[in-house]
């Protein structure tokens, strides 16, 4: 694997498909005096935010883990593809140009960027103290919606906090079926987690009601954000699609559940900006 190769599987670069939608779909709409679209430099700028953002809270993740992350089979292979040296002066850098470029949007961002780099930093040190990780690491990137709102608007509203509730639930629930692949790990480790707190039927059960309350989430930021009909109508895959994660997630087949967590919630987050954009573009 090339430096490059090696650098964006340590963080897991693909992955980034999860929270980018929602940052997205919230800037388009906070935008709709400009029939959704902000400009290309504010554009830019958040997508920036975000890169520079979730590298930094990934690299922290894995030095915070990096002994216990060799201990555990599936992420055993992590610290031979960066060293810790290089992996804190990616985290370090990250951060600083995360906060640099908030300072480019304006003030109000500047002054929150450090809030949400704390926010996102202490999801990594959360399973060792608390059952709730899967909720912080939820609420975590709930904060990439209300951020892309106030990049655009420079205030708070009720749509981007309603769908920062989705994103919780959201993340919260996949993660905990995607937690199921470590849960002797974790016990091992004495760490916490909803799957080792509830064992893995209780948390595919609880996982299932927080997706019912993402939809419910997703229903109401189109009220809220007045959003017409083609919004609506593009949720009806996503409990179909979320269905289709929990069937796979019942298997405990650890390959099919890898597969599912990515396919399913790649495609539900770029579903979820393609009608938020057809709505403000087309509508």
């Amino acid at each position: 694997m090339s430096p490059l190769s090696r650098f964006l599987t340590f963080i897991r670069f693909s992955h980034t498909v999860f929270a980018l939608p929602f940052a997205l779909g919230s800037m388009i709409v906070a935008s709709s005096s400009t029939r959704g679209w902000p400009g290309w430099r504010l554009f830019g700028l958040i997508l920036l935010c975000m890169v520079f953002a979730r590298t930094a809270a990934m690299t922290f993740n894995r030095i915070t883990d990096w002994e216990i992350d060799k201990r555990n089979p599936r992420t055993a292979g992590r610290h031979k593809l960066l060293g810790k040296g290089a992996a804190i002066a990616i985290c370090a850098l990250s951060s600083l140009l995360f906060v640099g470029t908030a300072a480019l949007i304006n003030p109000l961002c500047l002054l929150l960027s450090p809030v949400a780099l704390a926010l996102i930093f202490f999801y990594s040190l959360t399973k060792r103290f608390t059952h709730a990780a899967q909720f912080f690491l939820g609420l975590a990137l709930s904060a990439s919606p209300v951020g892309a709102w106030l990049a655009v608007t420079g205030s708070f509203a009720w749509p981007p906090i309603i769908l920062a509730v989705g994103v919780l639930c959201w993340v919260a629930g996949f993660d905990m079926i995607y937690a199921t692949q470590d849960v002797e790990a974790d016990r091992r480790e004495g760490l916490r987690s909803m799957v080792v707190m509830l064992g893995v039927p209780g948390a595919l059960k609880l996982a299932g009601w927080l997706h019912l309350l993402m939809l419910l989430s997703l229903v109401l930021f189109g009220l809220s954000a007045h959003l017409e009909d083609v919004y609506f109508l593009g949720l009806i895959p996503v409990p179909l699609l979320l269905r289709h994660e929990h069937r796979i997630a019942r298997t405990l087949d650890v390959e099919k559940i890898n597969r599912a967590f990515f396919e399913t919630n790649a495609v539900i987050g770029l579903l979820f900006v393609a009608i938020t954009a057809a709505d403000r573009f087309f509508i």
